[in-house]
């Protein structure tokens, strides 16, 4: 057991949950205390240093009265026609919040029933025991946020959640649980930054997804920290019958970033696809763990991730697709491809497929490459410089997937400043420029 699983029990006892979650937080601060902390021997951590964390004291929870956002921060915002939910190290901020429909509530604020509903799937779609750090989710709870569509109804504008970082070295425990009826529709993102350039806060974050039958779900998961960030978050997620999830995950990496997905097909007829893209530089660390489960037959999964690495940056993505003897007439594809443009950059990439069922159709497959020196002289000989010909072969690389972001808003939103982050040396409207030419 180490130093910082101590601290972090250590912080509960500053924490003022609601009473009816103290079950969940005392049986979850009995397995962190119980479970072993990850080694590079740890599969599943193999690729991924914990010591930086290890050494991270824990000081204490995000301050009650919420710091001003400065013109920047507010910049930073999604200008979308959405229910936006904001929160500041951890700390409800309700000036740059809007109101919200009844089908949208925080945990302390939550009905009677609201309650019920929340006891029903609040830990129960996450499989602790396998996850060290949704454990320590659970452990952390004291407030959360409840997302439920009822039956056959649609949330007629999206919902955004904006979790910001300041520069203060608090610890933030994030937790969201989405529960959709049968025949409901929602879309949501969740959105993490840093307000400053120095944030050395530690978030941990764990989503919780019920979709149930023939219900559809869009889901963006934008972690934007700075550099010095440590995150460790999940998505969960259990598809029930004909039930539908797009998702859409991006990360620009930290000092340690670390987002597990847990896609869970539990009704026959559920369709899947997972498209994402993590760019770190400098000395970033990106680490995407993903793992599909087919659990019964006639189901659908596609993931895409595509990477981008620069400078002396690292990125780690595992995808597993496992199909159960059950599962027959599975349909799953998983495709990891990867660019470094860098000799220092790394990547490690492990796709996975684990059958036992054998009336499938399964593909997988993972490319580690550097830029097309061809293709660069070709375009230097267009006219182009040698900055200009390599940022528009990598947005070449991940616009794809950028183009098949269905809100527009996010995709207005992220297309420019990714144009800033390869540009560097040069205008955001040139690099906006390039980037319109090379889709024409």
């Amino acid at each position: 057991m180490t130093d910082f699983q101590h601290q972090a029990i250590r912080l509960t006892a500053l924490q003022r949950p609601v009473t009816w979650l103290e079950s969940l937080r005392t049986k979850a601060t009995d397995e962190w205390l119980a479970q072993a902390w990850p080694t590079r021997k740890t599969e599943h951590w193999k690729y991924t240093p914990l010591q930086a964390l290890q050494k991270t004291v824990l000081h204490a929870w995000g301050r009650e009265e919420v710091p001003t956002l400065d013109a920047t921060a507010k910049g930073e915002l999604i200008p979308l026609d959405a229910y936006r939910i904001v929160l500041v190290d951890g700390v409800f901020d309700s000036a740059n919040s809007s109101s919200l429909p009844e089908s949208v509530v925080r945990f302390s604020a939550a009905s009677a029933t609201q309650q019920e509903l929340i006891q029903k799937f609040l830990g129960k779609i996450v499989e602790g025991e396998r996850h060290l750090f949704a454990t320590l989710n659970n452990a952390w709870v004291d407030d959360g946020l409840l997302i439920h569509v009822p039956r056959n109804q649609v949330l007629d504008k999206p919902v955004y959640i904006v979790n910001i970082s300041t520069s203060a070295a608090v610890s933030v425990n994030q937790r969201v649980l989405i529960v959709l009826e049968e025949n409901s529709r929602a879309d949501i993102i969740e959105h993490y930054f840093s307000a400053s350039s120095d944030s050395q806060g530690f978030v941990n974050s764990l989503t919780e997804v019920h979709v149930a039958d023939n219900a559809s779900l869009y889901h963006y998961r934008l972690n934007l920290e700075q550099e010095q960030a440590q995150h460790i978050g999940a998505v969960h997620v259990d598809l029930l019958r004909n039930a539908r999830l797009r998702g859409f995950a991006i990360a620009l990496g930290a000092s340690l970033m670390r987002i597990d997905y847990q896609l869970n097909h539990r009704g026959q007829g559920a369709e899947l696809d997972l498209q994402g893209v993590y760019v770190p530089r400098n000395n970033q660390l990106v680490d995407y763990h993903t793992n599909i489960c087919h659990w019964v037959p006639h189901c659908t999964s596609n993931e895409v991730f595509r990477g981008i690495v620069g400078d002396s940056a690292q990125a780690i993505f595992n995808g597993r697709i496992y199909i159960h003897p059950q599962a027959q007439k599975t349909l799953a594809e998983l495709s990891n491809k990867n660019l470094l443009t860098s000799n220092k950059a790394e990547v490690n990439t492990k796709p996975e497929l684990e059958i036992y069922a054998d009336d499938v159709k399964c593909a997988h497959g993972a490319t580690v490459s550097q830029l097309n020196t061809n293709a660069r002289y070709y375009l230097q000989s267009r006219g182009l410089s040698r900055s200009e010909a390599e940022v528009m072969l990598s947005f070449g690389f991940i616009n794809e997937l950028l183009e098949q972001i269905v809100q527009p808003g996010v995709h207005d939103y992220l297309q420019p400043r990714l144009a800033k982050l390869f540009g560097r040396d040069y205008s955001l409207t040139e690099a906006s420029q390039l980037l319109g030419e090379g889709n024409e």
